[in-house]
C-alpha cells in the first residue's frame, strides 16, 4: 500500500527525464498516471515501466500546447480512471538567447508551453473537480484532498542570463499557482509550485562531441550546458552537485503526499540548497 493508493495523476511532460521519474514516483506510490508525450514512444515507454512494476498507465500523447489538448488529457484519466486527484505540470523546455536577439517566437513559445499549457490544463479539469466534491458532499462524504504541483525554476525566482522568456514564463506560474490555491481551496484542493535547480537531464547535458539538440514540431531547439559552465554552476551548489532525475520527483512527490494536505500556496526550491 502506498501513500497514493487510489488517486489519478496527470503529469505531462512524462515520456523522458524529470517527468519520467515523476510519473514512475507516484505509480510506485499507488498512484495511477496518465502519461503525457509529444511522441508516443517514450510515452509507451513510461506506461510500460510503470505496469512492469505492477502499476496502472495509460498514454495522452500530444503537444501540450494544443489548443483542445487540456480538455483531451482531463478526458483521458476520466475516460480510463474516472477522475482527478493530482494534476503536475511538468512539460517544458528552454530556448535560451539574450534580449536583444530573442525573436517573438521564441517568447511566445515559453509563454505557451511553461504558462498557457498549464492553464488550459487546470481549466479543464475544474469541472471534473467541482463534480466529484458537489458529489461527495451530497453524499456526507469527506472530500479527499486533491494535489496540483506546478513546475517552475530557480530562473522564475531570481532570473537568469539569457532566459528572459524562459525566466518570465516561470515566474508567471508561481502567480498562477498563488492565484488558484485561493480559487480552489473551496474544493480541499492545494496548489504549490516546485522551482528546480540544476537538474542533470537530456536538457543541460551536452553530448561528447557536440552541442546537443531537441526536436520541437520541426524545430531544432538547442539544449545543453557547457561543461566548464556547469561544473562553475555546481560548484556555487551548497551540495556540491547537479540534482538527478528521480531527486527532482521526490520534491514534487512531497506535495502530492498526505502529510503535506495544509501546505498550499507555496514554492518549494528543489536545488540542493542554492539560492536565487
Amino acid at each position: 500500500m502506498g501513500n497514493l493508493n487510489g488517486k489519478v495523476a496527470l503529469v505531462s511532460g512524462s515520456g523522458r527525464g524529470i517527468g519520467r521519474a515523476i510519473a514512475t514516483k507516484l505509480a510506485a506510490e499507488g498512484a495511477r498516471v496518465v502519461v503525457n508525450d509529444l511522441d508516443a514512444e517514450p510515452a509507451e515507454e513510461t506506461v510500460g515501466a510503470i505496469e512492469s512494476a505492477g502499476g496502472q498507465a495509460v498514454a495522452c500523447i500530444g503537444n501540450v500546447t494544443e489548443e483542445d489538448f487540456g480538455e483531451r488529457f482531463v478526458e483521458c484519466a476520466v475516460d480510463a480512471f474516472g477522475t482527478v486527484d493530482i494534476i503536475v505540470n511538468n512539460a517544458g523546455y528552454t530556448w535560451d538567447s539574450v534580449i536583444q536577439k530573442m525573436t517573438d517566437e521564441q517568447w511566445e513559445a515559453m509563454f505557451d508551453v511553461h504558462l498557457k499549457a498549464p492553464f488550459r490544463i487546470l481549466r479543464a479539469a475544474q469541472p471534473v473537480i467541482s463534480a466529484a466534491v458537489k458529489a461527495d458532499r451530497a453524499a456526507g462524504i469527506p472530500v479527499p484532498c486533491r494535489k496540483v504541483v506546478n513546475i517552475s525554476s530557480i530562473a522564475g525566482l531570481g532570473g537568469n542570463a539569457g532566459q528572459a522568456n524562459y525566466g518570465a514564463a516561470k515566474a508567471g506560474v508561481t502567480g498562477l499557482s498563488k492565484t488558484l490555491a485561493k480559487e480552489w481551496g473551496r474544493y480541499n484542493v492545494t496548489v504549490n509550485t516546485v522551482a528546480f535547480g540544476l537538474i542533470r537531464t537530456r536538457l543541460t547535458e551536452t553530448p561528447a562531441g557536440g552541442d546537443g539538440v531537441i526536436d520541437v514540431q520541426g524545430k531544432e531547439i538547442k539544449v545543453g550546458v557547457n561543461p566548464d559552465l556547469l561544473a562553475t554552476m555546481e560548484r556555487d551548489i551548497p551540495l556540491g552537485r547537479g540534482g538527478t532525475a528521480d531527486e527532482a520527483a521526490g520534491a514534487v512527490y512531497l506535495l502530492c503526499t498526505p502529510e503535506s494536505n495544509y501546505i498550499s500556496g507555496q514554492t518549494l526550491v528543489c536545488g540542493g540548497g542554492f539560492s536565487a
